[in-house]
């Protein structure tokens, strides 16, 4: 339970990073940012897999490069849903997911490095 409530935070915190960084990309507050968070968990767990499984052809073709373009779609679904967090257009969504991706890639590594030692 701990774990869930740590990636809950650690993801938020990923969304207010995001917003500092990618211009179009904009959040009000770490309240909007942990609701934002939380919906994009659920957005993930029962949108993604049907959206991954619709564009498999595209993504192969690609290379994977098509899931950024995914991902991209289930922060702008969720930016249209949550109060205070918003993304003003298809570029700062991708940009958005893009740096999103770096920091779960880092953050995810990070946990690994502690859970061993």
């Amino acid at each position: 339970m701990s774990y869930i409530l740590f990636r809950w935070i650690i993801n938020a915190l990923a969304l207010l990073l995001v917003a500092n960084v990618v211009p179009g990309f904009h959040m009000e507050s770490f309240f909007s940012a942990l609701i934002a968070a939380l919906a994009l968990g659920l957005v993930n767990a029962l949108v993604r897999p049907l959206l991954f499984v619709l564009t498999l052809p595209v993504t192969i073709v690609t290379l994977g490069l098509f899931t950024f373009v995914i991902n991209a779609l289930m922060l702008w679904l969720v930016s249209s849903m949550v109060k205070g967090f918003d993304i003003t257009g298809f570029v700062p969504a991708l940009l958005g997911a893009m740096v999103l991706w770096i920091f779960s890639l880092l953050t995810n590594w990070f946990v690994e490095q502690v859970q061993e030692s």
